[in-house]
Order: structure tokens, then C-alpha cells, then sequence
């Protein structure tokens, strides 16, 4: 069994910057992505970014330029460097492992959770 655990939320200002990371325990055997998706009070959660397997990144246009994901395959970690970050950025955030070597943007692609960590911006 997987689980992930991420750390690094808070409260910060506008214009800030946050880094957020993600340590799984167990193991994954084969290919995986890692990706982080964010909810809002009220919203469905949503696609905030991915790496891949090859590790390439994807991210979703509202964060594009300003948040950065790297990983770190030998400790199964992933992490999201978030800068100048905006009062509509905040929600809870949290880490996704979905097995395979493709993209994967939907939260039903995805295999195992963590339980998210608080990030909120005050302007």
C-alpha cells in the first residue's frame, strides 16, 4: 500500500512563494506520474500540474509561468514550487501517484491520495 503525505502549506501574501512537497511510503513498482490538484471552498477539485514518468511537465494555464513540479524518483517525492501566488490560489492541496507512463489530468486517472495540506493567500 502507498501513502502520501504532503507538507509545506501556510499562510502567506500575495505575491509569495510556497514550496509544497510530497513523500510517499511503500513502494510503486513500474512507470508513474505525479501530480498535484488543489480544491477550493465550494469547487471541485481541480488539475494544478503533473510530471511524468519521462518527466515531462504539464500544468493548468491558471498557474502556468508561476508554478514549477520536479520529483525525486529515488525517494518517491514530488514537489511544487508555487510563486508570486494569488488570492484565488488558495485551497487545499494535495498529491496524486497514477501508475502508468502517460498523462493524466482526471482525478479518476489517478491511484492513490494524500490528504492535502492548507494553502491560503491573503491579498
Amino acid at each position: 500500500q502507498v501513502q502520501l503525505v504532503e507538507s509545506g502549506g501556510g499562510l502567506v501574501q500575495a505575491g509569495d512563494s510556497l514550496r509544497l512537497s510530497c513523500a510517499a511510503s511503500g513502494r510503486i513498482f513500474g512507470s508513474y506520474a505525479m501530480g498535484w490538484f488543489r480544491q477550493a471552498p465550494g469547487k471541485e477539485r481541480e488539475f494544478v500540474g503533473i510530471i511524468m514518468w519521462s518527466g515531462g511537465t504539464h500544468y493548468a494555464d491558471s498557474v502556468k509561468g508561476r508554478f514549477t513540479i520536479s520529483r525525486d524518483n529515488v525517494k518517491i517525492a514530488v514537489y511544487l514550487q508555487m510563486n508570486s501566488l494569488k488570492p484565488e490560489d488558495t485551497a487545499v492541496y494535495s498529491c496524486a501517484v497514477a501508475l502508468g507512463s502517460g498523462i493524466y489530468y482526471e482525478v479518476n486517472e489517478y491511484n492513490y491520495w494524500g490528504q492535502g495540506t492548507q494553502v491560503t493567500v491573503s491579498s
